[in-house]
């Protein structure tokens, strides 16, 4: 076998001003779910502020996410996806011209909602203000409105009837620039504009969906102090969560320029929008924050120009590839990081091979696994793990021959050397059928062991072309797609363990070295060449789509990990270059030749994709985890839930679409 065989690494190694909040029965509880089916008032104060000053006479709405259909980037808007509008007419004002009511701002930003609307348990629930005097010459000194001028802030989960539990993180909401531009990324997946945010949770078979949304607003408000406007330095409920502090200070100040201007016709405004046109040119701030966040690696070098000495959020960027909003985890047992799988929940599974541990990490960023991660076990220098479709997770360790079953709570299901039995042999790879079946390639050996869901030895398959397979994935007719890294080739494995790739494998499409592999909604499978920069699609039936030399471009570099999101997109990590690569399903770059960058990217190995939107990237260098925030599209998780329940001839499934 060759030496390249991926064990080790391939490189050498703002204003603090606070507002009190008041209530009256139910609020947004930051996580906790209530099943009360009765709506509940709520009283909430704020204040809005445009970075140097207060905004006067904004407009501030307050709305509930869709619960029927869908937004997100490409979705038009319907009446299915519009956030539902909460205030009436008790706010004393009239409602605006498309029947919407809201509370205006004073001289100081001041807005006040008390029992002047109610909200149904389980929505989520978020501030929007347009409009209104950004107070140029100071707070109470008259100025030219701006209508292009709008801001976001999150609020959350409205889930309790309880006063008790309402609101438990947050005495006020300041609503600015940053609290916009956080609301942006984390729900990127899920916006179209500001007014249309949703995903189907209430629509039978979706219940996935509002999951991946709730945890999309929780993860806001772990980024950013809702009392202060300031972005948190660390998460707070985990200080192993980095948080890009000044990344979101520079996207705020382009906010902000437009912000804090007499309006559209400005030159802040202009710069801002003109350079955030993504096929809906936007009119206002907002947005253009959501235009950008989808779109993190374009025209960044036009939007900088907007951040200089005088604005109003230090320090910032004065160059970039682009600006993804970027986590950083450590620690939690974090070392040599390999596979990555999420489950149903949202939570990330992490292998760590120099730790032989396995990492749980919370979709609100909190270590489930305690400070070391799971030991014992069986583990000893996992790569591989799956997670099947009871939430627990299957581990192929390395030099230990053996594959473990975790719990979804962290107990050993596979006992105290896990699954061992003929066959197995250096374990790297590992996937999981719709029946609940366990595929296991065996690098050494250069074979793929078959275990049934309760670990049993089922098969041992060798033969077919399998010469140091390293990668697998199984499509929705039930068949096992190998990658051969050693013989540069691809073998097709079917449910029974006929080879359907004849003798030798498939060949050519630029295959060099392929390491992962993941299957797409069609059926098709896209492949990792680790010595090469491309990537290989084949069809179903084995057929070459990539070319004869793969698709290549947008930063492909000796790419290991691979994954489809909820709108078919597909991407890779880049061992060399610590970037990330984003392609469509017909192979066009779409990340352009800025890539993803930052969050302590250092030689990424595997990636994932959750139901949030969020890009999870195990680092191999660091003992580190990257989180891009709501950079692609919401996914079925665990991939497993993506499998059809009857096998179909073509190999088409729902993997690689939304919950």
């Amino acid at each position: 076998m060759k030496n390249h065989r991926l064990f080790v690494s391939s490189v050498a190694s703002v204003l603090g001003v606070a507002f009190a909040l008041g209530l009256s029965g139910c609020s947004a509880n930051f996580g906790d779910v209530s099943n009360a089916a009765t709506q509940t008032a709520m009283h909430i104060r704020g204040v809005v502020h445009g970075g140097q000053q207060p905004i006067s006479g904004s407009h501030v709405y307050m709305y509930a996410a869709s619960t029927t259909a869908y937004g997100g980037q490409g979705i038009a808007p319907t009446s299915g996806n519009a956030s539902t509008s909460l205030l009436t007419a008790a706010t004393g004002n009239p409602a605006d011209s498309n029947g919407n009511f809201y509370v205006t701002t004073d001289a100081f930003g001041n807005f006040d909602i008390n029992g002047a609307f109610a909200c149904t348990p389980n929505t989520q629930v978020y501030l929007y203000s347009t409009g209104g005097d950004p107070q140029l010459a100071g707070a109470g000194i008259p100025g030219t409105p701006n209508a292009a001028a709008s801001l976001m802030a999150v609020v959350g989960n409205c889930a309790s009837a309880t006063a008790s539990s309402a609101f438990p993180h947050v005495t006020s909401v300041f609503m600015n620039e940053i609290t916009t531009q956080v609301a942006a990324f984390a729900l990127a997946g899920f916006a179209t504009d500001p007014l249309h945010i949703g995903a189907p949770s209430a629509v039978t078979g979706h219940s996935l969906a509002g999951v991946g949304l709730a945890n999309a607003f929780n993860t806001a408000l772990n980024i950013v102090n809702q009392a202060t406007g300031v972005p948190n330095p660390t998460f707070p409920n985990n200080s192993n969560v980095a948080v890009p502090v000044e990344r979101i200070d520079t996207v705020a100040d382009f906010l902000a320029a437009c912000v804090n201007s007499n309006g559209p016709s400005s030159s802040g405004c202009s710069t801002l929008f003109a350079n955030t046109n993504y096929g809906t040119a936007p009119t206002d701030t907002a947005m253009a924050a959501i235009n950008f966040a989808q779109n993190p690696n374009g025209n960044v070098g036009a939007l900088l120009t907007l951040a200089t000495n005088a604005s109003p959020f230090q320090p910032f960027f004065t160059s970039a590839n682009d600006l993804s909003l970027t986590l950083n985890y450590t620690g939690g047992g974090l070392n040599f990081a390999k596979g990555i799988a999420i489950d149903g929940a949202g939570n990330a599974w992490v292998t760590n091979q120099g730790g032989s541990s396995v990492t749980e990490i919370s979709s609100s960023g909190t270590f489930l696994s305690g400070a070391n991660g799971f030991t014992g076990g069986g583990l000893n220098a996992p790569i591989g793990l799956a997670i099947d479709g009871a939430g627990n997770a299957w581990v192929a360790s390395d030099s230990g021959n053996s594959v473990t079953e975790i719990s979804s709570s962290g107990a050993f299901l596979s006992g105290t050397s896990g699954f061992t039995g003929s066959g197995l042999g250096s374990p790297f790879a590992i996937a999981i059928d719709s029946p609940g079946n366990v595929w296991v390639v065996n690098a050494d050996d250069g074979s793929v062991t078959k275990l049934s869901s309760s670990g049993a030895v089922l098969s041992s398959y060798t033969g077919g072309g399998l010469d140091g397979p390293i990668g697998i994935a199984v499509d929705g007719a039930g068949n096992a797609w190998v990658t051969n890294d050693s013989g540069n080739s691809v073998t097709e494995i079917s449910s029974s363990g006929a080879f359907l790739s004849g003798t030798n494998g498939y060949f050519g499409g630029g295959l060099t070295a392929p390491a992962e592999i993941a299957i797409d909604g069609t059926g098709n499978a896209w492949i990792t060449n680790s010595q090469a920069t491309s990537l290989s699609e084949f069809s179903n039936s084995g057929t070459v789509l990539s070319g004869t030399n793969g698709y290549s471009g947008g930063g492909l570099n000796a790419a290991i990990g691979i994954a489809i999101d909820g709108a078919g997109n597909v991407w890779a990590a880049n061992l060399l270059g610590n970037t990330v690569t984003k392609l469509s399903g017909t192979g066009t770059v779409l990340s352009g030749t800025g890539f993803y960058t930052g969050g302590g990217l250092d030689e990424p190995y595997a990636i994932a994709i959750d139901g949030s939107g969020n890009v999870w990237v195990s680092n191999l260098i660091g003992k580190s985890l990257t989180e891009i925030i709501g950079a692609a599209a919401p996914v079925i998780t665990p991939i497993v839930a993506g499998l059809p329940a009857t096998p179909t001839p073509d190999g088409s499934s729902n993997l690689g679409t939304r919950p």
